[in-house]
């Protein structure tokens, strides 16, 4: 393989001084960060270069998340002030074309157009193939509302990676395998904006994966809304699980590292939990959400496991990778939540132990079972408890990364660190890492001691 440093290193072909610039702003999660790299790349097919700058951007994409409540309501925001970028472009003889990308867009639709006329064109998650043509439509002046889909056709059409761009993305990426969900939980809008759950067949990731490791990537990350319910076609016609997808991807040359993200329990079965025994390049860091410890809300909120079998579950998986570190999604005031039922979810956070995770307060999503349920939780009784939970989970992942100091831990180096003299790297667990220069060039792997944790952060000895 050839030296990543040397790859990395690559003077980039210069953009045609004629080049139309596009700047996109990403909301949420993981995918939608691939996504939004994946839209650039196929706007490259029209002429256009991803610019940082939106001030030089020829078109403005907003790539949204509607996880969270008034999403909608912060992009019109957003909307507001590209009207004012705007009219500032016309007053000085030129224009920028906006367009608005994601899961709003899905939700919304032609109700955009309506509220926010500086809008040229809306385009779901699953039509970003089309990308190209709705733009060169929006240049003639047309609207356009592109949110039907059929998600094979989104995998049958995504367009080749531009190494000139992976290259100058870094040495660590995002590769979509699954998209869409079929568990229907009452406070989730996933299904509803983004489909039902399809999976994308071995051929296709292994070439997609090829290509990124040829252009300087070390590390790959496999997303999808329910990515361990990935069942794709493998190459012998039959069908595959996560667990033997994972294992065709080790045998990659150059590609040091893998993980998956983000997994349900349901889901995590028995082949999947040997790859992490067997895997030395699947790093020993889990997403696994939760989102609360009592059996009554997991019931209403449709997860269709209780809290002890995902206590066993967490078992079976510590027992085949003792240095696993565990992360999660918690709710808090769903709807009914009693202080028993909140009590139920912080044992459980104690009995399991996290090294990271996420909480939020429960907000009602239009169209999910949730938002039509009684017994809305105070906002002010929801705070007090987020409150509480996030401060336990504050003190484990302390504890998690004060465990680290002392110890000597394999570190990807990824770009130069904010201080002259520094690298800054990703360890096994996804903490960053500050090192010397001095320990290796971006794409190494080395192994540095950890002479000091912080609260989100690890200092190597000498940095």
């Amino acid at each position: 393989m050839n030296d990543i440093a040397e790859i990395l290193e690559r003077e980039a072909a210069p953009a045609p001084a004629n080049a139309r610039k596009v700047y996109v702003k990403t909301y949420g999660c993981q995918m939608n960060v691939y996504d939004s790299q994946r839209m650039t790349d196929a706007l490259g097919a029209d002429g256009y270069v991803e610019t940082a700058t939106i001030d030089d951007a020829d078109m403005v994409l907003i790539n949204t998340c509607h996880i969270r409540e008034k999403a909608a309501e912060k992009v019109y925001s957003q909307l507001g002030r590209l009207r004012k970028l705007r009219d500032k472009r016309r007053a000085e003889g030129r224009d920028v074309l906006v367009g608005v990308a994601g899961c709003v867009a899905q939700a919304e639709g032609e109700e955009i157009l309506r509220r926010a006329p500086v809008v040229d064109f809306v385009i779901g998650p699953q039509t970003y193939h089309r990308l190209p043509q709705v733009a060169a439509e929006a240049r003639r002046g047309v609207k356009l509302v592109e949110t039907d889909y059929a998600i094979e056709d989104k995998f049958e059409q995504l367009p080749a990676h531009d190494a000139r761009q992976i290259r100058a993305r870094g040495v660590t990426a995002f590769l979509t395998v699954q998209e869409g969900c079929d568990k229907f939980c009452t406070f989730c809008v996933v299904p509803y904006t983004r489909g039902a759950e399809v999976s994308r067949p071995v051929g296709q990731i292994v070439a997609e994966a090829r290509q990124l490791v040829d252009a300087g990537v070390r590390e790959v990350t496999l997303l999808g809304q329910n990515v361990n319910a990935w069942h794709g076609e493998g190459p012998d016609g039959r069908e595959w699980g996560l667990g033997q997808l994972l294992h065709e991807l080790a045998k990659i040359e150059g590609l040091a590292r893998l993980r998956y993200t983000t997994s349900h329990p349901r889901d995590m079965d028995d082949a999947l939990i040997e790859a992490h025994r067997d895997l030395e390049c699947l790093m020993p860091y889990l997403h696994l959400p939760v989102q609360a410890g009592s059996d009554r809300l997991l019931k209403a909120m449709n997860r269709k496991h209780t809290a002890d079998e995902y206590r066993r579950l967490v078992d079976r998986i510590r027992a085949a990778r003792p240095d696993i570190a565990l992360s999660g999604d918690f709710i808090v005031g769903f709807p009914g939540e009693t202080e028993a039922d909140f009590e139920d979810t912080m044992r459980l956070i104690r009995d399991i132990g996290y090294a990271q995770a996420f909480s939020f307060k429960y907000s009602p999503r239009p169209g999910t079972p949730g938002a039509d349920l009684a017994d809305q939780v105070p906002d002010a009784l929801k705070s007090e408890r987020l409150q509480r939970l996030q401060a336990l989970l504050a003190g484990q992942q302390a504890a998690f990364m004060q465990g680290l100091e002392g110890k000597t831990i394999s570190v990807l180096l990824e770009k130069p660190g904010r201080e002259f003299g520094q690298i800054a790297g990703r360890s096994p667990w996804l903490q960053p890492v500050v090192c010397s220069e001095t320990v290796g060039k971006i794409g190494d792997i080395v192994n540095v001691r950890i002479s000091r944790a912080s609260a989100n952060s690890l200092l190597a000895d000498g940095a």
